[in-house]
């Protein structure tokens, strides 16, 4: 089957043109500017486009299927021409549905923990070698793709994004899977410029529920007050099985989870992570893993990249940096390292960086979110909220939103690096949190590890 990708270097969009290409598919492509590491994943399988930019003549009626990134525009000249020849137009969510219609399809949702969900779940069938099909939203440690297609396995994993399909069609990717078996693990607002209030937000999870098959199967999180009325509210004829946070102790910085078996050591910790697991275990269930397997697999799981990644560590000393961004996942991800460490100085550092981070209405969610922490620290650059086209944050807004007398703030990326270049990690106990979707301005994230390590 010949496949062409307008705008092919994105993140997801790369690890598809790859699945595809292991698939024995002829793939093309075109984008306007490719990163690492994608630009070297393709360039090695031989799918790089020679040049960047857009190329209607190479939009030719031989091709089957046009798949069509979100960082494409509606005016996109491939995309004008692959409309003018009629060809068959996909968006990554519709073209993932459309190779795994004869498939069992699990689809994990929720505002946060979707990918360390879905990645623990992929993790517990590499560990038995149980073959299944997926999406995540991460790179995988034993993994070489963030996607895998075949024909022959019968379950395919599918992280579930609430966000838009393509720049033609504005529906959440996650309506367009049509689950077997759905989990959904939290709802708190998010991605305002899309969905403005927070009963429009709401409403897409529970379009998604309706979207479960006829007898399928919806796992939810019951401790999430909002998961569990829109779960519960539901009239669609499907089972559902609630989960919560499972007991767990926390000695000399290892976390014990309890078990029918007695306290067992764990790689991850926090509540919201045990939490995570309960839903995972759910899922892996219902998917033919026993209990007792199921525990013994995700004694070794790490966590999935950038999803409270340990980057460095000494005697005295731990760095963790963290994708969290909104308000639940931030007070979330800070409480559990203070938790984990609660002979530590916690250092917590949060960038606002996304759409809705950045919104001075938005910005008063955070209140407390950062009240677990010893010192808390907020950055966030000036320019990217000119290049988002939003009003002005200003420091005031940022200080009243939190709530914190003693927050410190920077703007200016080098005052930010020196702020963290000048703790004393050799006379002090410190647990450094970095808690960002982008870098700080451009922050080294390995010098910052040789500064503990």
């Amino acid at each position: 089957m010949r496949t062409h990708f307008i705008a092919i270097g994105g993140s997801a969009m790369h690890n598809l043109a790859l699945a595809l290409h292991n698939k024995g598919y002829k793939v093309t492509g075109s984008d306007d500017a490719i990163f690492e590491p994608s630009r070297t994943r393709l360039e090695k399988k031989g799918i790089l486009p020679e040049e960047m930019g857009w190329f209607p003549e190479k939009i030719t009626s031989d091709i089957e299927a046009v798949i069509l990134g979100m960082h494409a525009k509606g005016d996109n000249p491939e995309l004008l021409r692959a409309q003018e020849l009629g060809l068959k137009i996909y968006s990554y969510p519709e073209f993932l549905y459309e190779q795994s219609k004869n498939k069992t399809r699990v689809v994990i949702g929720g505002s946060h923990g979707k990918t360390t969900i879905t990645s623990m779940i992929l993790h517990v069938m590499h560990y038995h070698n149980i073959n299944v099909d997926y999406m995540v939203g991460a790179q995988l440690e034993g993994f070489d793709t963030m996607v895998h297609l075949t024909e022959e396995n019968d379950f395919i994993v599918l992280e579930g994004d609430e966000y838009l399909s393509s720049p033609i069609d504005r529906r959440p990717k996650f309506h367009l899977y049509q689950p077997n078996i759905a989990l959904i693990s939290g709802i708190a607002w998010d991605h305002i410029n899309v969905f403005p209030t927070y009963e429009n937000y709401v409403e897409q999870f529970e379009i998604f529920i309706q979207k479960i098959t006829n007898g399928g199967i919806l796992v939810y999180n019951e401790d999430d007050s909002e998961v569990k009325r829109v779960a519960e509210a539901s009239t669609n004829p499907i089972r559902k099985l609630p989960y919560s946070t499972p007991k767990y102790t926390v000695e000399n910085g290892t976390t014990l989870l309890e078990t029918p078996d007695g306290a067992m050591p764990i790689e991850v910790f926090g509540a919201h992570n045990l939490n995570n697991l309960a839903g995972a275990k759910w899922i892996c269930q219902n998917m033919g893993v026993d209990e007792a397997d199921f525990y013994e697999a995700i004694a070794s799981f790490k966590g999935a990249s950038k999803r409270l990644e340990k980057i460095a560590s000494n005697k005295n000393n731990v760095a963790y940096k963290d994708f969290a961004h909104s308000p639940s996942k931030v007070s979330a991800t800070t409480k559990a390292v203070k938790d984990q460490y609660p002979d530590k100085k916690l250092m917590a550092c949060l960038e606002l960086h996304t759409y809705s981070s950045l919104n001075a209405e938005f910005l008063k969610e955070y209140e407390g979110a950062l009240d677990a922490a010893d010192v808390a620290v907020v950055f966030y650059s000036p320019d990217a909220v000119k290049i988002k086209q939003l009003e002005e944050v200003t420091y005031e807004q940022i200080a009243q939103s939190f709530n914190r007398k003693d927050l410190i703030i920077y703007t200016n990326p080098e005052a930010f690096k020196q702020f963290l270049y000048g703790l004393n990690f050799d006379s002090e106990h410190i647990a450094l949190l970095l808690m960002s979707s982008g870098n700080y301005g451009g922050l080294n994230f390995d010098e910052v590890k040789q500064m503990i390590n």
